[in-house]
């Protein structure tokens, strides 16, 4: 199995296609980078800037490039000497223009009996039969709207099939509507009346059977076509969870792609593990983030940041927001598992829906994995029964039945299966996309893949993380910045400097309410934190922000009800920040006053994460300083000109200072890129390095086997303290150079100041390595 020293991500889309991809493939080798890590490339639906709404598995999409591309980039990573890694989509399709999605087109048209019926996941009995499609708007009368054009059934710009014989001269399209294979219903019904399977919360993302051997092979013919033509190395797969046998998905990949590197795209909760079983070499790295991040969040502000924000524990709140969920917009999956509730069980159907919300709510992971995981279903029946002390019956009744094992039958039948899917869609629309946006006392740990009620790391315990990552999971990979973080690596190291002066930022937060109050106590830490942490961001970024953020917490405003007077307010406290000069003053001298801090420790973070054991990825762009918010602000355009132009300078020997500019970070990202590339027999190992003295606490070391890697943290109260104060750290024997500046340092007792004299952060070689 070929495998990546690391990866670097690009997002394809009709701006950036793959030939723009192959002609980029000279500047990221001389970056670095060993592997191309490619955004889904399959037909997706039009306009897409992501790719994970894929309508026909059957083709590279032609706006991303076609086969062409796909041929164009191979060709120039093998020139290159690199491998070529694909994200890939098997949970869902894209639905939203039925008549560019021929699997989707040919189900509405034929219904129950369709070969496709197989395909998608579709409860027909809870339709009459249909299919609900929830695209009808508030009208009173909207079926009034339907058309017959060209032998298709037409609601505005929306195209549907019409099924065979069912339209006569002289009907009216709504008696030809009724005899449809499909009902459109308005949208408003989805939450709790759709009956096919989705992505989440998405009506256009219809969940894939990818369990059924026909659909795999179908779904995947063009991959496995990428595989035998020797185009592609590797793939990410995204969303596993959704699927109804992970496992067994994984180990048909396996067969299809030849035992090629995979990596999944798996939320692990604090303490949870990869199950042993899955044919994968990891995950896609959230967890490494979320353990980066707290290494650089400074313990003793938790309690005044704490204390700062009127907000629940963080687990009490989350379960406040899965239960919304579970009983908002996935009550359709609630009520499907519901009906699988045998007869002869004896629930009152209302209890059945009560029970099962309520353990899905308390539910500790994103799913279990039967009969692996078993005790994460008995924890969730505990805390159930502890909250719902009127639904213990009911839950001691639905606990062997979602878990048939318990007894001894040993075989999954559709209401377990189906709980294991919809837990996970539950924890992410509750805790990701909601309580992320709620919990605000420092919103630099919320993160997906991590719990912000985790607020720091001790040196001690991350060594003992990364030495258990190198043993048991090397070539899983490790990330700072994705297409789906919150906030990108350097706006997140810039609010976490907040952490080192949590009282004076107290401060800062109660004046800035005071200038230009947002009217929510608990989204305006949030929405302050993350401007700052972004600053200076122009206008129209910072509103666009605001809104999502603050309809995603769901509290004073709402996607599907925005309240116009709190948003009216809320906008006019963001422009307070760029036309009031008092509140622009506050935002700039707190940028300022924590500017340098956040900058070494973006250089910091970013040398631990692409030298410490596993696969390190680079984000789009994000070898500059990048303080991207969440998307589509961290999907913007990437001016590699800029980037190309900087790499040169400094392999022609520029030693930058660390400032505004990007060089410094781009030091770090192609000096540590090119030594784990060029020389992989440096990183075999792990090993940490001990400090001693005053400030010992600020610095983390390891040594990977002939690399030593060490970092600056919490730099903000190092200076504060006076610096290093005599401060030393004990080196393996031998000499070194240094890869970012090229100072010499020998082996033994060496100062701190001396390492990090021009650099908040040093990569030492040692010369003499084998």
């Amino acid at each position: 199995m070929l495998t990546p020293t690391s990866t670097y991500r690009l997002q394809i889309r009709d701006e950036f296609d793959l030939h723009e991809a192959a002609a980029l493939v000279p500047y990221l080798h001389d970056l670095g980078v060993d592997w191309v890590y490619l955004s889904p490339i399959l037909t997706a639906e039009e306009g897409s800037d992501h790719g994970y709404d894929m309508t026909d598995p059957s083709a590279v999409d032609p706006v991303r490039g076609g086969p062409d591309g796909l041929a164009a980039l191979s060709e120039a990573a093998r020139a290159a000497g690199m491998g070529v890694l694909v994200d890939i989509v098997p949970n869902h399709m894209g639905v939203q223009t039925p008549a560019d999605n021929a699997w989707w087109w040919q189900l509405l048209q034929e219904g129950r009996g369709s070969r496709m019926a197989e395909a998608f996941d579709v409860d027909w009995d809870a339709g009459g039969g249909r299919i609900r499609i929830p695209v009808l708007g508030d009208g009173e009368d909207e079926l009034d709207q339907l058309s017959l054009v060209d032998g298709e059934l037409r609601y505005y710009d929306n195209r549907f099939p019409l099924a065979e014989g069912s339209a006569h001269p002289g009907d009216s399209a709504a008696e030809v509507h009724a005899r449809q294979h499909y009902e459109l219903v308005n949208w408003r019904r989805a939450d709790s009346e759709l009956n096919y399977r989705r992505f989440f919360g998405v009506n256009t993302l219809a969940g894939l059977r990818v369990e059924v051997p026909w659909v795999f092979e179908e779904s995947h013919a063009e991959v496995k076509r990428w595989f035998d033509d020797g185009l592609v190395d590797g793939l990410r797969i995204d969303h596993p969870d959704g699927l109804a046998d992970p496992e067994g998905y994984l180990r048909d990949l396996r067969s299809l792609t030849g035992g090629a590197y995979v990596l999944v795209e798996k939320i692990l909760e604090p303490g949870e593990t990869l199950p042993a079983e899955w044919d994968t070499a990891g995950t896609t790295g959230y967890d490494a983030l979320a353990e980066i991040d707290r290494l650089f969040t400074d313990p003793d502000g938790e309690h005044a940041l704490t204390g700062s924000v009127p907000v629940d524990p963080f687990h009490e709140m989350i379960h406040h927001t899965k239960r919304g969920i579970a009983d908002g917009i996935l009550r359709s999956e609630v009520l499907r598992l519901a009906r699988l509730v045998p007869t002869d069980a004896g629930l009152d159907a209302d209890v059945a829906v009560d029970a099962i919300a309520e353990l899905l709510t308390c539910f500790p992971v994103y799913r279990s994995y039967l009969p692996g995981g078993a005790q994460y279903l008995a924890d969730a029946v505990r805390d159930a029964r502890i909250r719902r002390p009127d639904l213990t019956d009911a839950i001691s009744t639905l606990h062997p039945l979602l878990n048939p094992f318990l007894n001894g039958v040993g075989e999954l039948s559709e209401l377990p299966r189906r709980f294991q899917q919809t837990s996970g869609m539950v924890m992410a629309k509750g805790v990701e996309d909601t309580a992320f946006y709620r919990y605000s006392r420092l919103v630099s740990l919320n993160e997906v893949g991590a719990d912000p009620s985790i607020f720091s790391i001790e040196p001690l315990e991350l060594h003992r993380r990364l030495l258990e990552r190198e043993t048991a999971n090397p070539l899983a990979m490790t990330t700072l910045s994705t297409h789906d973080t919150k906030r990108s690596e350097d706006t997140r190291a810039r609010i976490s400097v907040l952490s080192e002066l949590a009282e004076d930022w107290v401060g800062i937060l109660g004046r800035l309410e005071e200038l230009a109050p947002i009217g929510d106590a608990t989204f305006a830490p949030l929405l302050w934190q993350s401007l700052i942490g972004a600053w200076p961001l122009g206008r129209e970024r910072a509103h666009a922000y605001a809104e999502k953020a603050s309809r995603e917490a769901d509290l004073s405003t709402h996607w599907t009800a925005p309240d116009e007077a709190f948003e009216r307010g809320m906008h006019a406290a963001v422009d307070a920040a760029f036309d009031d000069a008092a509140v622009a003053a506050l935002i700039t001298e707190t940028v300022e006053r924590i500017r340098d801090a956040g900058w070494s420790t973006s250089l910091a973070q970013k040398l631990l994460q692409l030298t410490m054991p596993g696969v390190p990825d680079v984000y789009q762009g994000t070898e500059f300083w990048d303080t991207s918010l969440v998307d589509p602000d961290n999907r913007r355009e990437v001016d590699y000109e800029a980037r190309r132009k900087v790499l040169t300078d400094i392999d022609f020997g520029a030693l930058p200072e660390v400032g505004p500019g990007a060089e410094a970070k781009m030091l770090v990202v192609s000096r540590a890129l090119k030594l784990r590339r060029d020389r992989p027999e440096l990183f075999t190992g792990y090993t940490a390095v001990t400090a001693s003295g005053a400030a010992a606490g600020h610095v983390f070391a390891f040594d990977r086997g002939g690399a030593i890697t060490l970092v600056t943290r919490l730099p903000y109260g190092l200076a504060r303290r006076g610096g290093w104060e005599g401060t030393t750290l004990e080196l393996p024997a031998g000499t070194y150079t240094c890869a970012l500046t090229g100072a010499t340092v020998s082996g033994g007792t060496v100062h701190a100041a001396e390492i990090f004299a021009t650099f908040p952060a040093a990569l030492l070689v040692q010369e003499d390595a084998a």
